[in-house]
């Protein structure tokens, strides 16, 4: 899988997947790149509880998930994230575990538990050849 990413000016900094450019920047117009980091994390989790209900024809409406963050006041880094699944009312007591369940196979925590390796390094682009 390869991702680009563009400088398309100012503060922006945009990553393309395919059709799909993913919009950041620094100045309040986009999510920062930190700040979507950030909400991958409840979406992702969201897409798995949303399909799980989905699936068993239980009530979405009112669903939601509020996602807390605190930080390390040493490190200033985020050391715990909470995800509280908002259920709707009436929601059948019997699957409240499975909602739970279904949350924690997001991808984004997995990786986040197994973090990749990173490499960084430079390259010079070559220029592309004339049609």
């Amino acid at each position: 899988m390869e991702m680009e990413i563009v400088f398309p000016g100012g503060a922006r900094v945009d990553a393309i997947l395919g059709d799909l450019v993913i919009t950041t920047d620094q100045d309040g117009s986009a999510p920062s790149p930190f700040n979507l980091f950030l909400a991958s994390m409840g979406t992702c989790a969201g897409i798995y509880v949303l399909g799980f209900c989905q699936q068993r024809g239980l009530p979405t409406d009112g669903l939601r998930i509020i996602q807390r963050m605190s930080h390390n006041s040493q490190t200033r880094l985020i050391d715990r994230v909470e995800l509280d699944i908002q259920l709707p009312p009436g929601f059948p007591e019997q699957y409240k575990a499975a909602v739970i369940r279904s949350a924690e196979l997001c991808a984004v925590k997995k990786h986040l538990e197994n973090p990749p390796a990173f490499d960084v390094y430079t390259s010079v682009r070559t220029p592309q050849a004339s049609n």
